[in-house]
């Protein structure tokens, strides 16, 4: 009985040092909270500065082309400028996350006070942590904008870009064949998307690779007022229903039908991709499969892309504290140059990489993690060379 008690107690005692342990780590001290504010403050600094400096650029390029579209001010503010902010600070939010790091760690240095805490007994490690605790909160940050907000501003963004300036919106389709459903494959002839009307519209059904329905009309509308998505109505329709050698016909002038598919199927919006939110990009890749469409490597690349973004902060914010934490002869400029090097290789090597997987077939997963891969080596190799 005494040696089960024994038992017990140790195994109380464990626990309760494993909780406080958990405490401390979760307590955040003077030193964490200085850190972080810093690395925040510099953050959110240097993103206003490039963007505010990329948005001059841009309205100087752009000018004529506002000028010559007649587009409104307001428009121009409200439309595009507003969601141009979120969308390029998150893009490039690697990019200002590394930087920021670089720049205020180097300052640190440079003034000794990351001398001061490891002549506390702060191990590199232990610096780490609220730097690691602020890029968790940007890398938080990232994903939800990326994910659901920022999708849903570009949505005008991108409609803006394509009518007053690329002026590239197409509204009218020809020859569109698709896979609706397992065995189900539609086909319209021409489809206008003012209108939501088409003509010449076929759908057949296939059961082991043989016709068993054959439809066909000569005008199809999309019902814009039915609650329901893939609502269509026919005109002057026709049905064949072939069983086995059996064959039953029938026709009339109207019929209000489900089919699998919607007007925006038929076109391709340039950088559709980014108005869509995560949710919409999985169902719309599972629908192109479905339907066996090609070329939808690019939308599978920002899916995955969405996923890999933040996890890019943590990576270059370990690489970023290493190159930096050390007082250096050459000062800031030295390590902010390594770190401005490193960060847009990290870019380019993305950007490279999802060419791959768009032009070259490579798998769209594989291709967005590899830069994360091989600046995680980097990460680890810097972090061990880094004196505790």
């Amino acid at each position: 009985m005494k040696r089960i008690w024994l038992h017990i107690k140790d195994w109380y005692q464990s626990i309760r040092r494993l909780l406080i342990k958990g405490k401390e780590l979760l307590t955040l001290k003077r030193i964490d909270r200085y850190i972080i504010k810093k690395f925040l403050s510099t953050y959110i600094f240097l993103i206003a500065i490039v963007i505010l400096i990329a948005i001059i650029f841009d309205y100087n390029e752009k000018i004529d082309k506002f000028t010559q579209s007649h587009v409104s001010f307001e428009r121009i503010i409200f439309d595009y400028y507003l969601n141009f902010i979120p969308y390029f600070s998150n893009l490039f939010s690697p990019l200002f996350v590394f930087i920021a790091v670089i720049f205020f760690t180097s300052k640190l240095a440079g003034n000794s006070e990351i001398i001061a805490m490891k002549s506390t007994g702060m191990s590199f490690r232990r610096l780490l942590r609220p730097y690691m605790i602020a890029a968790g909160l940007i890398a938080i940050t990232t994903f939800l904008l990326g994910a659901y907000v920022i999708p849903r501003g570009n949505v005008q963004r991108v409609e803006f870009d394509n009518t007053y300036i690329k002026k590239k919106k197409s509204t009218i389709a020809e020859n569109v064949q698709m896979q609706v459903d397992t065995g189900v494959v539609a086909y319209i002839t021409h489809f206008d998307n003012e209108s939501k009307s088409g003509y010449g519209f076929s759908l057949d059904k296939f059961i082991d690779k043989k016709l068993i329905s054959h439809l066909t009309a000569q005008n199809i509308q999309y019902d814009t007022l039915s609650d329901r998505r893939y609502s269509w109505t026919l005109h002057m329709y026709r049905i064949r229903t072939l069983k086995g050698m059996r064959e039953t016909i029938t026709s009339g002038e109207k019929l209000d039908t489900i089919v699998m598919m919607e007007p925006s199927d038929f076109f391709y919006v340039k950088n559709q991709q980014e108005t869509m939110t995560l949710p919409q990009l999985n169902e719309f890749i599972h629908k192109q499969k479905l339907r066996g469409a090609p070329n939808i490597s690019t939308f599978e690349v920002e899916y995955h892309k969405r996923f890999a973004m933040p996890f890019a902060a943590f990576i270059l914010t370990i690489i970023g504290v290493s190159l930096s934490s050390q007082k250096r002869k050459g000062g800031m400029g030295f390590s902010l140059g390594i770190g401005l090097a490193l960060s847009f290789g990290y870019i380019l090597f993305q950007t490279i990489s999802a060419t791959f997987a768009t032009n070259a077939g490579f798998p769209a997963m594989l291709a967005v993690w590899i830069p994360n891969i091989v600046f995680a080596i980097i990460a680890y190799i810097l972090y061990q060379r880094t004196p505790e």
